[in-house]
């Protein structure tokens, strides 16, 4: 399969394009800063999605799957000043929401055209159960890229576009290691019930079946990825 994959230069992403790559896909990856194989655009121009998309299809030819990884979580306080505050939730919901759904859109109509495609849209725990009182619009955009997903796999099911999410609980990574080796990471490990955090190869091992190999029947669903920190 062809397949554009956001995010990819770390985390989740990293261990998603790596994994897609060794089980025998195409794939292209983008970061914000590009580099190496990856393509470069900032998601918080609304510009950049379809200029990824475009050069993605340049490469690829045709794209069979999306896998909408890029995010951000940068934290603002609730007496931040109005202009602080409105930054904040502009610059998370247009790199976690807006742009994303200007890749599925993208990908919707290409996929009507070319027999069918699937998208993946990394979501978070935080949807369903919220976030820190810093990270409101984290939680937003993420609440609302799970309706997302769920209308885009009600309204194009019968295109054969199949669209499903993915949704990390505290996950594993270069840029949590050293506060989960802290005093912070006993708080959370407390709160899981398997005793530990998710493992980005986890996630990416679901994201990869929901990618190339998911019954069409699942379309529209959500997986969680949290060790039961917490059970909808």
């Amino acid at each position: 399969m062809n397949i554009l994959l956001t995010g990819a230069s770390r985390g989740i992403g990293a261990a998603a394009y790596d994994l897609l790559r060794s089980t025998g896909h195409n794939v292209v990856g983008h970061s914000t800063r590009g580099g190496g194989e990856l393509i470069a655009g900032d998601l918080s121009d609304p510009e950049a999605p379809r200029r990824i998309w475009e050069a993605a299809v340049n490469r690829l030819g045709r794209i069979d799957a999306l896998v909408n990884n890029a995010g951000i979580y940068e934290g603002v306080a609730d007496d931040a000043s109005d202009e602080e505050w409105q930054a904040a939730w502009s610059r998370t919901l247009a790199v976690n929401l807006t742009s994303a759904a200007g890749l599925c859109r993208l990908a919707v109509h290409h996929f009507q055209s070319n027999g069918g495609g699937r998208i993946v849209n990394v979501a978070s725990r935080a949807a369903f159960r919220g976030d820190s009182p810093q990270h409101w619009h984290y939680a937003a955009s993420k609440a609302a890229m799970v309706g997302m997903t769920k209308t885009i796999a009600r309204g194009y099911a019968a295109d054969g576009v199949l669209a499903f999410a993915v949704a990390p609980g505290f996950t594993v990574s270069e840029m949590t290691e050293e506060y989960l080796a802290g005093r912070g990471g006993a708080a959370i490990i407390a709160d899981i019930p398997l005793g530990r955090v998710t493992s980005t190869a986890e996630v990416a091992e679901a994201i990869r079946w929901l990618a190339t190999e998911a019954p069409a029947a699942s379309t529209g669903s959500v997986i969680d990825l949290n060790g039961a920190s917490y059970v909808r």
